[in-house]
């Protein structure tokens, strides 16, 4: 079994590890979590991150676990690494008992059960390195070797845009490979009775029940595009690989490009560069470019990104520990879980929408605090029995309940926000 572990620095990553650890966001096509296990061929049990996050409860993700439940044989996993998905079959490094990406130490698997106090210790509070745990070695005191994969590392929160395209360009083959797919033909218009027109000379792949309606276009020039089941592509859209678009989306009208598209999301007008983690709403124009949407997220008619400075210069964004340069040329919006934007909203490059937030009206700051709500800033608290009642009426609409022991837990996550001195505050 894998468990997924959040580190110091992937607890930073906000505004998304104030409601899910680092495990359950989207990096490439895959949530973290799934590309380990497709890498190792094994099961999730559980994973490692800040203890608010006991009650986060979301699908097939496996539950918080403290290091006392990790037993021997257990690959411990850094959250921030990212294996390509094209690399050595899963049998090939479940003989390895430490893998390495870029020589840094991404998982470990346990050779004995996790004991030590100490190393307890560091794994609930994040201080906790791979490599340096004498209870992770070859069974003879020393060092296991080592297996070196291809891959990258999520060093900064604004990384998974950085490395967002070369991922697709690897990731979209890897899948393809596993899933019952047809390719559509490259170079013009298809044969079929349903007339696509497809550029460029990277693949289409199509899962068995996605649906082209007639008059969509997909340029591969710059990469290839995968469509899972149930998404439809509907007609006057134009779809720019490398794309991903996950079960049951809808994509419409305008300009898909170099995006990852989660499952059951809704996609009008143009997309750039975007990830959307799920369950995800973009239902009308306006442009949305190098952002990241969490889940649950409803985005107002015309609500717009900013991605470009004026200056063509790097984008800075806040964090944690400060507004930091993300050295990207092109960085747009960090959208937290169920945030909702009003209609026509404008967002200013570099924009960080905590959990929870509901503005409208005017152009937010820089930073926005989780659970804020208003026209502008200093926000209002978004009362937590509104926010639930919100969060409740649009899961709703996709068949999804908010079950009681969510709502409590959004409710110890609302509270613990309010404390959290580490946002800008009025």
């Amino acid at each position: 079994m894998i468990t997924v572990y959040d580190d110091a620095i992937a607890r930073g990553f906000e505004p998304f590890a104030t409601s899910r650890p680092l495990s359950e966001m989207r990096a490439g096509a895959l949530l973290v979590r799934e590309r380990w296990e497709t890498a190792l061929g094994v099961g999730s049990g559980g994973f490692i991150s800040r203890p608010h996050l006991q009650g986060f409860a979301e699908f097939e993700a496996p539950p918080f676990v403290n290091g006392q439940s990790l037993a021997a044989g257990t690959w411990l996993v850094n959250a921030r690494a990212l294996p390509y998905l094209d690399g050595p079959a899963p049998a090939v490094l479940q003989s390895a008992l430490v893998i390495t990406i870029a020589g840094r130490v991404a998982a470990r698997r346990l050779d004995i059960a996790m004991r030590d106090e100490r190393t307890l210790a560091a794994l609930a509070d994040g201080s906790y390195a791979l490599m340096h745990d004498r209870a992770l070695t070859d069974g003879t005191g020393d060092e296991a070797e080592a297996l070196d994969l291809d891959g990258v590392w999520l060093d900064e929160i604004w990384d998974l845009i950085g490395t967002l395209q070369p991922l697709l360009q690897r990731d979209i083959p890897a899948l393809a490979a596993t899933l019952s797919t047809t390719s559509l033909p490259a170079g013009g218009v298809t044969p079929a009775a349903v007339p696509v027109m497809v550029l460029g000379g990277h693949p289409v792949y199509v899962e068995a029940g996605a649906t082209i309606e007639p008059m969509s276009m997909f340029d591969t020039s710059a990469g290839p595009v995968l469509l899972r089941r149930g998404c439809q592509v509907q007609a006057f859209t134009r779809v720019v690989g490398p794309c991903y678009i996950g079960r049951d989306s809808v994509v419409t009208a305008d300009r898909i490009a170099g995006s990852s598209i989660g499952d059951t999301c809704r996609v009008h007008g143009e997309l750039s560069s975007s990830i959307f983690l799920g369950h995800a709403n973009k239902g009308h124009d306006g442009f949305v470019g190098h952002s990241v949407l969490g889940r649950w997220v409803n985005l107002g008619a015309g609500t717009i990104t900013s991605n470009l400075k004026n200056s063509y210069g790097t984008v800075a964004l806040w964090t944690p520990d400060g507004v930091r340069d993300s050295g990207l040329q092109f960085l747009g919006t960090l959208f937290g879980d169920h945030v909702k934007t009003g209609i026509g909203l404008r967002l200013t490059t570099g924009c960080v929408l905590g959990a929870g937030a509901n503005v409208f009206d005017t152009m937010p700051p820089k930073a926005v605090a989780p659970f804020s709500w208003g026209a502008r800033a200093p926000y209002e608290r978004f009362d937590a029995v509104k926010f639930a009642q919100t969060a409740e009426r649009m899961m709703a609409r996709r068949g999804v309940a908010l079950s009681d022991s969510a709502a409590t837990w959004w409710r110890e996550v609302h509270a613990m926000s309010s404390a959290d001195q580490r946002w800008p505050r009025p």
